[in-house]
């Protein structure tokens, strides 16, 4: 794979991340009832992020849990027989709460309905909203971001990726082309027409030679 182009700088990102903790207070009128869960990996720094703005606007400290989904996932199946499982970390309770569910990048929208599968099992919150640095389009499910950094078009043959300091050592957001499938298959040569021969002896005349 090779980077395409860089996106999203450092200043950008946290410029973007900014102004979505702003969002979510507007519409949520202050912090009072607000909890943020990261999904594991990178939706929990890009989470830390937005509760550090927020308790910063608001002088308030907003609960914070980790969520890992890879369990919930719907391919659980085809990943392989052992699954990197990191951990889901929610000590507080989410009945009743406004939870703000931040990930990196929006895409299919599989990892959201997996996430939502698994906070259902840690109680029942008073709504829960999605928090996304970026979102790329080609939604499988009918799920949208309400607080999105930057919608990116792409194609399906692109990759997004989100580096942060606490994973990557750098921060920056970059499309990265897949690498084109190398083809198995040897072309068969095309059939090439064979011209046909000209004699250059000229015909016998059978006659004048019986004659003779």
């Amino acid at each position: 794979m090779k980077v395409k182009t860089q996106i999203m700088t450092k200043e950008e990102m946290f410029r973007s991340l900014k102004r979505v903790a702003h969002e979510i207070i507007e519409q949520h009128n202050g912090a009072k009832n607000l909890v943020i869960l990261g999904i594991q990996r990178r939706g929990v720094p890009l989470g830390k992020i937005i509760k550090e703005e927020i308790e910063a606007s608001e002088n308030k400290k907003v609960p914070f849990g980790v969520l890992d989904i890879t369990l919930y996932r719907d391919d659980l199946s085809t990943i392989g027989n052992a699954p990197r499982v990191n951990a889901t970390d929610i000590p507080f309770d989410l009945n009743g709460k406004d939870v703000i569910l931040v990930d990196d990048v929006l895409y299919t929208g599989r990892t959201i309905r997996a996430a939502l599968d698994e906070i259902m099992d840690f109680g029942r919150p008073a709504n829960i909203e999605v928090a996304v640095l970026i979102d790329r389009g080609h939604r499988e499910l009918p799920i949208l971001g309400n607080f999105i950094g930057k919608k990116i078009p792409t194609s399906k043959n692109e990759i997004i990726e989100v580096k942060l300091q606490e994973i990557d050592k750098k921060y920056g957001v970059f499309i990265v082309e897949k690498d084109s499938p190398v083809s198995n298959k040897k072309e068969k040569p095309k059939p090439t027409k064979k011209k046909p021969v000209r004699s250059l002896k000229k015909p016998v005349n059978t006659k004048k030679a019986r004659k003779k």
